[in-house]
């Protein structure tokens, strides 16, 4: 027995993935306009927002790279709760996103002449680290602006700061963490559509004063 319907939807944590990049996208750009229209340097609220992207630091390694830090949101897995599950409609799951953030450091004088490249990486890794969290738990972001009951529990699990390789090098002027994100959900699957019921109707009659006429035969005893 095969389907009867093409399976032409996205399955839950597909759309919990992009919710999380798009918000981040415009908030992100809400805060460079609130930045801008209170008197301050809105580069300093700026992140490019990436999904599912392998290695979105390769503009860090141009000759002039853009130095903006960026986020890459990509799904890495999901646990299943049997417990809040049915066999046949909907399985409530714990989808794992990661959110890998990258900073490019200028070097700068430290005041004792060292060129501090990989510290002004780390403090942009904090700050868009510091913007990310903020955003998505926010209490507007509770249920992540999606339709109410599609995502009813979102917690940040860890965030742990490492150092990019390239060529098993580390990149000194480059910096990343990667926070460990967790959304609870429903994800549906097909329904077997149901047999069409015989109609039935019923005849029902009422004596003068509303009450219903019963229609049955009773056999008395003589």
């Amino acid at each position: 027995m095969t389907l009867p319907a093409l399976i032409d939807k996205q399955d839950t944590f597909e759309i919990v993935r992009d919710q999380l990049a798009l918000l981040l996208a415009n908030e992100i750009a809400n805060q460079k306009a609130l930045a801008t229209a209170g008197g301050k340097d809105p580069a300093l609220w700026d992140i490019k927002i990436y999904a599912e992207r392998s290695n979105p630091w390769e503009q860090y390694l141009n000759q002039n790279p853009v130095t903006t830090p960026i986020a890459n949101v990509w799904f890495d897995s999901e646990v299943f709760d049997p417990r809040r599950s049915n066999v046949v409609e909907s399985q409530t799951a714990t989808g794992t996103f990661n959110i890998d953030v990258y900073g490019y450091g200028v070097a700068s004088e430290d005041g004792t002449g060292q060129q501090v490249s990989d510290k002004n990486a780390a403090l942009e890794v904090n700050r868009a680290l510091r913007l990310i969290r903020n955003i998505l738990m926010a209490a507007e972001n509770t249920y992540l602006q999606l339709t109410r009951g599609t995502a009813w529990d979102r917690m940040p699990q860890t965030i742990t700061v490492y150092q990019p390789e390239l060529d098993n090098r580390p990149l000194q002027n480059i910096r990343a963490a990667r926070m460990v994100f967790n959304v609870t959900y429903n994800e549906f699957s097909p329904q077997v559509p149901g047999d069409t019921l015989e109609y039935l109707a019923v005849d029902i009659k009422r004596a003068e004063d509303g009450s219903i006429i019963a229609e049955a035969d009773y056999q008395y005893p003589l």
